[in-house]
């Protein structure tokens, strides 16, 4: 079976998932770090915002397949889609120790949580009507 909306926002949310990576294993490089934060408030939030990006993103892959296997229509994958690539955008640059309510952490976590429910209807609307 064919995922191609699903496919096309792997593909990008994998581009993010890899820049996220990058920035922590440049900051550990630089600290001559191999595990841990050693402290640092900056690979702390390096990490995290890649370890948020983890937490997220399969989950919604695997929503947005199972609802594209089942007949989701496009406009729920495309909205789910574009929630997610908007809230992993967002989210690194509002994750901070010293700002807990950073608006683009919000954003960022509630387009995720909007995204993930978006799919969770998607799939109760295709389950109901078979």
């Amino acid at each position: 079976m064919n995922f191609p909306i699903t496919s096309l926002y792997a593909i990008v949310l994998a581009v993010i998932f890899l820049i996220l990576w990058i920035n922590v294993s440049k900051t550990r490089s630089a600290l001559s770090l191999s595990i841990g934060d050693g402290g640092n408030v900056d690979l702390h939030e390096r990490v995290r915002q890649h370890g948020n990006f983890v937490e997220w993103v399969p989950m919604i892959l695997i929503l947005m397949m199972l609802a594209e296997a089942q007949g989701a229509g496009p406009l729920w994958l495309h909205t789910a889609g574009a929630l997610t690539v908007a809230g992993r955008v967002l989210h690194p640059f509002g994750l901070r120790a010293n700002a807990p309510t950073h608006p683009l952490r919000i954003i960022g976590n509630s387009a995720c949580i909007l995204a993930t429910f978006t799919l969770t209807v998607a799939l109760a609307v295709a389950a109901f009507n078979r």
